[in-house]
Formats: C-alpha cells, sequence, structure tokens
C-alpha cells in the first residue's frame, strides 16, 4: 500500500477529507522549500504537491508561471526538487509527497532513472500536466516498477469515456480541475463540481481531489463536501510572492491560511449532510 492510499484511507477512518497544498520548488528562494513544507504539514495538510519549475507550464496561471520565473533565476532543476524531497523526508517519513511538472525535464533525466531517483528520494506520486494516460508507453511501466502513483487530471469538458480511460491508469488518487482554464481562477460552481466529483466516483474507487479556484477557508470547506480532497495551490503562491523574501512573515501567512482552512474543512465535516 502506497503511502497516498495509506493516507486516505487513514483519513477515512476518521471521517475527514485531505488538504493539500501545492507550492513550487525554489519559490522565492531554494532555502525556503522544504522549512515551508514542515509548516504546511504542521498548519494540516495530509500530502503535500510540489512544482518542479519549468519555463513553459502551459497548464498554469500567471501566479505559478511566475514562481517557476523565480524558482528558475535560482536554478532550480530536477535534481534539486528530488534533493529537497530527501532532505524533507529526513524529518518526515510519513506524509505523501506528489511532484506535479511538465515531461520535458523528466525526458532530459530519463524515464526509468527519473523513477527510481524518485523514488529513493521520498516521492509517492507524480502528475505530469502534459502526458495524457494514452501515451505514456514505458513511463508508466518505470513508475508502476518504482512504486509511484500517476496522478491524473480530469476537466470540466472530460467525457465519461475518457473518465474511465483516466482512471483505469490512475492510481493514490485523480485530480478534478474545478473550472475551464488555467490555475488560479477566482470563481467555481459548487454545486456543478459536486455533481461531476459524483460522476467521477461513479466508475471508480479512487479518491477524487478538487483544485483550481479554491482560495478561502470557506471555499475550502464547502469543496470538502463534495470531494475526497482539497487541492490548494494559486493563493498559496500568491502570498509567498506578496512577502517579498522575507521567510518569517511568509511562513505564518501561508501556513496560517492553511491552517484556517484545515479548520473550516474539519467544522464542516461536523455538520450532517
Amino acid at each position: 500500500m502506497s503511502r497516498i492510499e495509506a493516507r486516505f484511507k487513514a483519513l477515512r477512518a476518521s471521517r475527514r477529507k485531505a488538504l493539500i497544498p501545492y507550492v513550487t520548488a525554489g519559490d522565492p528562494h531554494p532555502g525556503f522549500t522544504v522549512p515551508l513544507l514542515h509548516g504546511l504539514v504542521d498548519a494540516g495538510a495530509d500530502i503535500v504537491e510540489i512544482g518542479v519549475p519549468f519555463s513553459d507550464p502551459i497548464g498554469d496561471g500567471p501566479v505559478i508561471q511566475m514562481a517557476c520565473e523565480r524558482a528558475l533565476a535560482h536554478h532550480i532543476g530536477l535534481d534539486d526538487v528530488l534533493a529537497m524531497v530527501r532532505d524533507f523526508r529526513s524529518r518526515d517519513a510519513d506524509t505523501p509527497v506528489v511532484l506535479m511538472g511538465y515531461m520535458n525535464p523528466i525526458e532530459v533525466m530519463g524515464h526509468r532513472r527519473f523513477a527510481d531517483e524518485a523514488a529513493a528520494a521520498g516521492v509517492d506520486g507524480v502528475l505530469t500536466v502534459d502526458m495524457p494516460p494514452e501515451e505514456m508507453g514505458d513511463f508508466s511501466d518505470c513508475l508502476a516498477a518504482a512504486g509511484l502513483d500517476p496522478i491524473f487530471l480530469i476537466a470540466p469538458t472530460t467525457t465519461e469515456e475518457r473518465i474511465r480511460l483516466i482512471c483505469d491508469n490512475a492510481r493514490g488518487f485523480v485530480y478534478y480541475v474545478s473550472l475551464k482554464g488555467v490555475t488560479g481562477a477566482d470563481t467555481m460552481d459548487v454545486d456543478t463540481v459536486a455533481g461531476r466529483v459524483d460522476s467521477i466516483h461513479a466508475v471508480t474507487g479512487l479518491p477524487v481531489g478538487v483544485g483550481f479556484g479554491i482560495s478561502s477557508p470557506e471555499m475550502a470547506a464547502k469543496m470538502s463536501r463534495a470531494s475526497d480532497a482539497v487541492i490548494v495551490g494559486s493563493v498559496l503562491v500568491r502570498r509567498i510572492a506578496e512577502h517579498g523574501g522575507d521567510d518569517e512573515s511568509t511562513l505564518r501567512d501561508v501556513t496560517g491560511l492553511l491552517r484556517a482552512m484545515r479548520e473550516a474543512m474539519d467544522t464542516e465535516a461536523e455538520v450532517p449532510a
């Protein structure tokens, strides 16, 4: 059983939903990432999602694009991100880690080497935005051999046939994009999202996480009733940028917001449906 599967099993047993924050590795500087990850876990994160900086993040909005630029200014590459995961694992052997990024850095490293080194570093899942399941080829075999969970995005426009294909190839959980477009949008229709999540649950036993556009404790609480996991990214990355590299105030602000989301989600779970 992977760490991701075990975490969701434990959460179901306690009638709680997963909170999954996203941050870009190396933003605003390399030395901040690992302390931030530990701070997020202390604030209530159940799984941490780490973005691998890339020069052309086509699935991300301007907030995360700028985070990638800040990280790339420090020459952060895939090897550096894996080193950060190893550092994180030296203090935390339990919290699942998901890498999110694009295939180009993985292609440069090589599928087999990437899978082996990611697993050795302590990575549990891999979400590659630009790699659909039907094109995985030997990459899928490499992930499976290393015990890494492939995680895929499902969009509002994804057909039922394709949802089945994605779920048949996914492990760990599936990531439902709550709105059309790129990351960082500000609004969503909660009822529509809940209906789509129900339709995904109808074809898979995997947990369904919802992300894109969740920016407040109130929204996190509402989404937690409609899904198995709430994924929060752009609002955290935006706050990192706003502090201009002041580590202490950044950590306090970002972890404070995440803690408020965790508390709102847990309070929502206590309210009868």
